[in-house]
């Protein structure tokens, strides 16, 4: 009978071990953080994004909307103006082509942009008669100005 219950003991202490490890496993964010040797404070698990300057997102909204502008108004002439590096002429040709077949559009901004320092996304939401697509813009900031990369 003493083999019994020690088995009995034994699976059960492994039983609870199981459990306490796959608390910890599937708890939030894992095992909790340690002070750190140097300081002796807990680290923070991360820190919020830094706020963008009001300039840039001033600056990237009104690049934004002038993207959506060119879109909807099937200027590839005005979105080779936003462009990083200067596009051939084939290029633009190319581009207003393809917004001449697509025939009428509009174009919308779902949502602000969001700037991460000096890059930063903007989502054109357009709808034609083919049906609606949300693309996002990677915009850049060269030389103190944004722009469309590529």
């Amino acid at each position: 009978m003493n083999r019994v219950f020690a088995a009995g003991l034994v699976l059960l202490g492994v039983a609870g071990a199981g459990v306490v490890l796959g608390l910890l496993l599937v708890a939030p964010g894992g095992a909790p953080p340690t002070p750190s040797s140097k300081t002796g404070q807990v680290p923070t698990r991360s820190s919020p994004p830094p706020v963008p300057d009001a300039a840039d997102t001033a600056a990237v909204s009104v690049l934004a909307k002038a993207i959506v502008d060119a879109i909807a108004r099937h200027d590839s002439a005005a979105f080779g103006k936003l462009t990083c590096r200067p596009q051939t002429a084939e290029a633009l040709a190319r581009l207003q082509r393809m917004w001449d077949a697509a025939g009428p559009v509009t174009a919308t901004l779902p949502r602000p942009p969001e700037v991460r320092g000096e890059s930063a996304t903007a989502v054109v939401h357009v709808e034609a008669a083919g049906g609606t697509k949300d693309t996002p813009f990677p915009l850049h900031k060269e030389t103190g100005h944004w722009c469309v990369p590529g």
